[in-house]
């Protein structure tokens, strides 16, 4: 008998190790695949919270991440519905002091060069001081090998500067941003759109350029526009879906830029602004402030979707009450694309074609 306590003694010793070691934060491999036999539906959100959401697939992999503010952590998995499975790997923290320790916001990473590239905007605890930055990884896995910091990515004005994204036309790669137009912090709140070539993926070249600022009414309950990022048609025509009105406010939404046929993303009247939101709060579907949103395709290639963040409940405002959201785009017959309104919580969606085999 006391051989067979020792035995389970020894065993449950053996199983709560296992477990205690699978939930380290800093572990480097991705999480284990879910069994093939599975519910081919999900529902929103994915997570309970996760402000600023984002995520790239390569590979077999989708890599996520959101605004954690102290640091910057990537969620790996096979099934983008499944996110919540997954655990954080923390892979960058910030100095304890300087000008990018502090308010790490909205780290999007992206694949570049066949090398990682992590933007992100930080300050030294004055909102006044946030600059966007960039770290870099030659691991083809981002949760393994080293990220370098590579520096400030500013134009020549270097003044305040968030949502950094990045996307590529006709060969040319461009930076994207929500800036000020001066260095004065009375400029806090009144947020417009910029864009400037890079000569590669941590520099900017030349001057920036202001494409959009509020100017409809949807767009100015706090004169905010934010987290420009762009999707292409099948054809390749550009579309750049922002953010718009304080994330303060339920009126926080998706507008959407077009660039025109033959356009030059440096000019400013070649981008068209849709009159409407394309995405905007729908109490009832406890969707509050829709907004901050990414683009990625379905396992197989064949599905475009949308990711964002939003509210459960009027005037939760900025912060971690905003949790991560997705649902599949559809196309016109013009081409542009169609958004919907967002999907109920707890309604069951398809999940992305592909992850059921």
């Amino acid at each position: 008998m006391k051989l067979f306590k020792n035995f389970l003694f020894l065993h449950l010793f053996a199983v709560l190790f296992i477990l205690g070691c699978g939930s380290d934060d800093n572990q480097t491999s991705g999480p284990a695949t879910p069994p093939t036999e599975q519910d081919p539906t999900f529902t929103n959100p994915l997570l309970p919270s996760g402000p600023d959401p984002w995520v790239v697939h390569h590979g077999n992999f989708y890599y996520y991440t959101h605004t954690l503010g102290n640091r910057i952590g990537i969620y790996r998995t096979q099934y983008i519905s499944q996110l919540s499975k997954a655990s954080p790997v923390t892979v960058w923290t910030p100095p304890s002091t300087g000008p990018y320790s502090k308010n790490i916001w909205a780290p999007e990473i992206h694949r570049l060069n066949n090398k990682w590239y992590i933007y992100f905007a930080a300050d030294d605890g004055d909102d006044a001081n946030h600059r966007m930055y960039v770290l870099e990884n030659t691991n083809e896995n981002p949760l393994a090998g080293t990220w370098t910091f590579k520096g400030k990515i500013s134009d020549p004005t270097d003044l305040w500067a968030i949502d950094g994204s990045v996307f590529t036309h006709e060969d040319q790669m461009y930076f994207i941003w929500s800036g000020w137009r001066t260095a004065s912090s009375s400029n806090s709140g009144n947020q417009q759109i910029y864009i400037a070539r890079m000569s590669n993926p941590w520099t900017i070249e030349g001057e920036r350029v202001m494409i959009s600022q509020p100017t409809y009414n949807w767009e100015r309950n706090g004169l905010v526009n934010e987290g420009p990022e762009v999707i292409k048609n099948k054809d390749g025509k550009v579309f750049m879906v922002f953010s718009a009105s304080g994330c303060w406010t339920d009126h926080y939404a998706l507008g959407m830029l077009t660039l025109k046929d033959n356009g030059n993303p440096m000019n400013p009247t070649d981008w068209v602004k849709t009159a409407t939101p394309v995405l905007s709060t729908k109490g009832e579907n406890n969707a509050y402030g829709p907004g901050h949103n990414g683009f990625f395709k379905s396992p197989d290639g064949t599905e475009d979707w949308i990711i964002y963040h939003a509210n459960m409940a009027s005037g939760q405002g900025c912060g971690n009450n905003r949790s991560p959201r997705i649902q599949k785009i559809t196309w016109n017959a013009d081409g542009t694309p169609h958004f919907g309104e967002p999907v109920k919580v707890g309604t069951k969606i398809s999940r992305p074609s592909g992850e059921i085999k």
